[in-house]
């Protein structure tokens, strides 16, 4: 059987998401999401970080930074949106992002449907 990559950690992200959802459902902007997910997730006693710069190189130099929403442990990367559904667009330039920031594993969550939070996990490279 294989092990879950950071399977505590995608746990506590988890349940804080559907916390957070259960409280506000879908009825704030991604701003007040952002703000308690990341309050939660740090009261769990993960080490986050909010909009913290990644630098983005090509050909060995510099060329921009990107910004995730938040950073836990300098290994997780979590995109939050707040839209009626996740598109196509959102779930391609969330693949980007872990690809070129060099994360191994992502989420990206949706606090904006009717039906729940949208949670999608994803993980980059090989085991």
């Amino acid at each position: 059987m294989s092990k879950i990559l950071y399977e505590d950690e995608s746990y506590i992200i988890r349940g804080a998401c559907f916390d957070i959802y259960k409280e506000f459902r879908n009825r704030h902007k991604e701003k007040i999401y952002n703000v308690a997910l990341f309050r939660c997730l740090k009261r769990q006693g993960l080490k986050v970080e909010r909009e913290k710069q990644i630098p983005i190189h090509f050909q060995g130099e510099k060329v921009g930074v990107y910004i995730p929403d938040i950073v836990i442990g300098n290994r997780i990367l979590i995109e939050l949106k707040c839209k009626p559904c996740i598109t196509k667009e959102d779930i391609s330039q969330f693949w980007y992002y872990i690809k070129v920031t060099g994360f191994r594993l992502g989420f990206l969550v949706n606090f904006g449907s009717e039906n729940g939070v949208e949670i999608i996990r994803r993980i980059y490279g090989s085991e």
